[in-house]
């Protein structure tokens, strides 16, 4: 462990809020909200114990959504499962002809995601039916923002999609020059994502014109995470970068040079701190104004699941097949729990709990014991 430096307050870049969630209620999309932060409304215990496991027959990688008290989780075996929040119960089953890798977003009573085949699907949140199916011409494991009606993500063919959620009308297309893997995220009506053309693309959001493009300096893999006009997102290309999306400018750069790793992690982002985990086995917190090393906290295993802030603490999984949880201040390990698999999926943290799959295909929940002794 090595600490560097203290944190304070970022102020003035604030993130945007989803207006209809009550704080801590859910978490209904990769990295929790639109501009993908990775942030946690809530608390969690200090030493969480398992809940429930439920056991899937192949691997999750997908991220899992949480809403209205049930968990909405892909899988490796093409099927995307409903399990109840409270006891991991089965509520529903929908199945896909191929893996499920993107992470599911729910909105309005619909669940979207898509598959390894290029089929986007959505279906209803209640009963896991078709709603409608939109076919693209690769495979889809970035995960989807719904916004104002609208539901965008990218595809490996190589575009940006926009479709109506209400029925998977095709609203635009938006071609980029390589496979998009992260997910995008919207923000004052555009919509921003990091591609393996190594470019972050800005677009409208209402008909998918573009607005500009900046470089990144090498393809990306992560998600592009905002917090007012900056973006921070990692790269093949062994750096995190942060961009200002508005005026199309580089504000900074990091990378060690004694450790040439990609990073595929996408980024936390609060107060005055970006987490991001790495494939040299790190968990790194930078300064998010300027891009300093904060802290390091080392695992055993490549870290590409995707830090979650909640509280105090940063909580992300690693190959090594443990979850952890470090202080957000200084990178010291508060609790860990060993879960037989490596970890790639990233944390959902909503109603007090937090979700989590490994590559066993063990979907874990984690909170308070489900009946606390008494008081004595």
């Amino acid at each position: 462990m090595i600490v560097l430096a203290g944190l304070v307050t970022w102020a003035g870049l604030e993130r945007e809020a989803c207006a209809d969630d009550k704080p801590g209620s859910s978490w209904p999309m990769f990295r929790g909200d639109g501009q993908l932060t990775g942030v946690a409304k809530g608390e969690l215990p200090d030493k969480p114990v398992v809940r429930w496991r439920f056991r899937a027959p192949e691997a999750i990688e997908s991220t899992a959504a949480i809403a209205n008290g049930v968990v909405y989780v892909g899988c490796g075996d093409g099927v995307l499962y409903a399990l109840g929040l409270s006891d991991g119960a089965v509520k529903w089953k929908y199945a896909t002809s191929s893996r499920i890798l993107s992470s599911p977003a729910v909105a309005g009573g619909v669940v979207y995601f898509g598959d390894e085949d290029g089929v986007f699907h959505a279906v209803s949140a209640d009963a896991g039916e078709r709603r409608w199916t939109f076919k693209t011409d690769g495979e889809i494991i970035s995960s989807a923002n719904v916004v104002a009606g609208k539901v965008v993500f990218g595809s490996y063919d190589e575009r940006l999609y926009c479709l109506a959620a209400s029925d998977g009308a095709l609203l635009w297309k938006y071609p980029t020059a390589g496979r998009v893997h992260g997910s995008p995220s919207v923000v004052d009506g555009h919509v921003l994502v990091a591609g393996c053309d190594e470019m972050l693309h800005v677009v409208r959001l209402e008909d998918g014109q573009p607005v500009r493009t900046i470089s990144l300096g090498s393809m990306s893999g992560a998600s592009a995470a905002v917090v007012g006009s900056r973006v921070i997102v990692g790269t093949y290309g062994n750096q995190v970068v942060a961009v200002d999306w508005k005026e199309g400018k580089s504000l900074w750069t990091f990378e060690d040079k004694e450790r040439q790793f990609p990073f595929l992690s996408s980024a936390g982002i609060a107060d005055k701190v970006a987490v991001v985990g790495g494939r040299d086995k790190r968990m790194r917190a930078l300064n998010a104004e300027r891009g300093n090393l904060l802290w390091t906290f080392v695992t055993q295993g490549k870290v590409d699941s995707s830090p979650v802030i909640c509280g105090a603490r940063a909580w992300v999984g690693s190959d090594d097949g443990n979850l952890y949880a470090v202080t957000l201040a200084s990178g010291e390990e508060q609790w860990r729990y060993e879960t037989g698999a490596g970890i790639s999926a990233s944390p959902a943290i909503a109603e007090g709990v937090l979700v989590i799959g490994n590559l066993d295909g063990d979907v874990y929940c984690f909170g308070e014991p489900p009946n606390p002794p008494p008081n004595k």
